[in-house]
Parts: structure tokens; C-alpha cells; sequence
């Protein structure tokens, strides 16, 4: 049976790397202008640097690419650290509001700071989506306090998206007419506008922390058995629970204060993942997701750029689409393994 389950462990993860190439070539090639593979070699290979192509691959598709890789692996690796800490399979940064209080917090930054002509840096827009991605967690850790039926807490951090995107859409409807449309377009979800400076501050920041939540695998095993035993286990309770929130609010933060708000990416990616690899292992799950996170973004990114070309559709429109049916099947399986289905 080990080896049966190993064979095929092995096979999914080399089938998720070779999507994760295709769909990154797809990304470099397709386009409002269309590109020859052997353009893109020679531009990722620096021949030609004064072409049009070279400039469109290194400049404009190749941050893009790289951002949706690994923007989609955070957001797929933190919902499944909250999954983890509150034991349900539709708990996620977008569905709590997580992704929401983020997106405010940068909203309003963005706003004090270009009222003044002084335009965010990357560690600014990351420090203050942390800071929202917290305040929301925060108020989600207290609710579970006093509501035991975790379909109360999913409906209660709906809600607290709700609110934060509301004050956002308000915040936005009265931002200075040159700050309108730039606050508009990041808070409806894209990765268009990455550049490789963002890029490397993104790649520093997921991998540290993804890192770091594969560190704890083995804790979290121990942890999806139950509290007690993860506590005769040696593991420290306090300690773990700070570690998955900390994470999931720095990967979350990431994405948004570079992306905008993403949705679903963080729910449905993880439990599709542990449908086809038949295991819920942290060790194996961990890279798993980010590697189908990354995938399932490319795929959407490439949705949404090339459906009704040359309009573009916000990221959060494509992931809804075809992440929200994953969440209700979720909600349905959890829903009859309750009643003894």
C-alpha cells in the first residue's frame, strides 16, 4: 500500500510541474501579441534586447508569470494552514475575510500616500496588508471563542469581508480622481503591473514562509489528530497556533498587497489537491498545494487575459468561477460525512 500510495505521490507531483511548464510558456507566448516560442527562448536567453518581444517577455509577461506561480502557491498553501488550524475544509483567506481586511488596510495607505505624491514600496503595501490581513484574523479568533458551530464563524468571517470590502468600495468612490482608476483595478484582483523588483520581494517573502509552514508539517500532523494528542506529542500548542496564524497572514498579505484580493484560490486548490493525491499529510499537501495553487492561477490568468481579448478580466472573476463550485462540493461532502454518508 506505501508503495502504491509513493508511486502515485510521485506521479501527481510530476504532473503538476509539467502543467505548472505548459502553462508558463502558454503565459510567455499568448497574448494581445502573440510570440514565437523561439522568441521567448531568445529573450529569456538575452539575445535581442532591443526587440519589441524581447522587451514584452522580460519586462511585461515574464514578471507576470513568475507573480501568478507563486502569488497562486501562497494563497493555496495559506488556506491550507487555516484549514488546518480551525479543522474545516472551506476555511480560507478569502472566505474569512482575511483577504478583505488586507485590501482595506492597503486601500487606505494607498490613499494617504498618493494624496501626498509619494507612491508605496513593496515592504510598505506588504506591511500594511499584514496589518489588515491580522485585524480580520484577530476578530475571526475571537468569534470562535464564543461560536462553537464553525458554520456560524465561516458565515461571521463572510461577513467581516463584507464589511472591509464595503468601507474599500467606499474609500475608493472618494479618492482622488487621478487615484481612482489605480485603486479601482488593484482591488478587483490582477496581476498585470508586476514588475521583477515586486517579483523578487515576492519570492523572498512565500518562500520564507512557506518554508516555514513545511518546517511544521510534522506538528501538524500531530494537530489534525487532535489537540490532545499533538499536546502528548510535545507539541506546543500556543506556540503552533501563532505559527499557522502568522504564516497564513504573511502568505495572504503577499498576494493581496500585490495582487489585490484573490478569491477561492486559497479554498478549492487545497481540497482538489487532496482529492487526487488521497492524502491530507502535511508534508505532502504543503508543496502539493503550492504547486497546484500555481497552476490553477497561471490557468486563470490565462482566462482571464485571452477570453475577451483585448479587455482583461479581473483575476478574482475567473478563480470565482471556477473555484466556487469546489467550496460548495466541500461543503456538501463535510455536509454528508456528518450524517454518516
Amino acid at each position: 500500500m506505501n508503495k502504491k500510495r509513493a508511486v502515485r505521490w510521485t506521479i501527481c507531483f510530476a504532473a503538476l510541474a509539467a502543467l505548472t511548464s505548459a502553462f508558463a510558456v502558454l503565459e510567455l507566448v499568448c497574448g494581445s501579441t502573440d510570440i514565437a516560442l523561439s522568441d521567448v527562448f531568445g529573450a529569456l536567453a538575452g539575445r535581442d534586447r532591443t526587440s519589441a518581444s524581447h522587451t514584452i517577455i522580460t519586462e511585461i509577461r515574464l514578471p507576470r508569470t513568475i507573480a501568478a506561480a507563486l502569488l497562486g502557491g501562497a494563497l493555496s498553501v495559506s488556506g491550507f494552514l487555516l484549514q488546518s488550524f480551525f479543522n474545516n475544509p472551506i476555511a480560507g483567506p478569502y472566505v474569512l475575510g482575511i483577504s478583505s481586511g488586507a485590501k482595506l488596510t492597503v486601500a487606505l495607505a494607498m490613499m494617504l500616500t498618493m494624496q501626498h505624491g509619494v507612491l508605496l514600496n513593496s515592504a510598505s503595501m506588504v506591511g500594511a496588508a499584514f496589518v489588515g490581513s491580522m485585524l480580520s484574523m484577530g476578530a475571526i479568533l475571537l468569534l470562535s471563542g464564543k461560536v462553537r458551530n464553525m458554520a456560524q464563524l465561516i458565515i461571521a468571517g463572510v461577513m467581516i469581508g463584507y464589511i472591509c470590502s464595503a468601507v474599500t468600495e467606499l474609500a475608493v468612490t472618494f479618492a482622488d480622481d487621478a487615484n481612482i482608476v489605480n485603486l479601482h483595478n488593484w482591488s478587483q484582483g490582477s496581476f498585470s503591473g508586476i514588475s521583477m523588483d515586486n517579483v523578487r520581494v515576492i519570492a523572498v517573502i512565500v518562500f520564507a514562509a512557506a518554508a516555514a509552514a513545511f518546517l511544521i508539517s510534522k506538528p501538524m500532523s500531530a494537530y489534525q489528530l487532535g489537540e490532545s494528542y499533538a499536546q502528548n506529542m510535545g507539541v506546543n500548542l500556543r506556540l503552533f497556533r501563532l505559527a499557522l496564524i502568522l504564516l497564513s497572514s504573511v502568505l495572504s498579505a503577499c498576494v493581496t498587497a500585490f495582487a489585490g484580493p484573490v478569491s477561492f484560490v486559497g479554498v478549492a486548490v487545497p481540497h482538489l489537491v487532496k482529492s487526487i493525491f488521497g492524502t491530507a499529510k502535511p508534508i505532502i499537501i504543503i508543496p502539493a498545494s503550492f504547486i497546484g495553487g500555481a497552476v490553477f492561477c497561471l490557468v486563470c490568468d490565462l482566462i482571464a487575459r485571452l477570453l475577451f481579448a483585448p479587455v482583461e478580466l479581473s483575476i478574482s472573476t475567473v478563480t470565482a468561477v471556477f473555484g466556487a463550485p469546489v467550496v460548495i462540493a466541500a461543503m456538501l461532502s463535510r455536509r454528508g460525512q456528518k450524517r454518516g454518508v
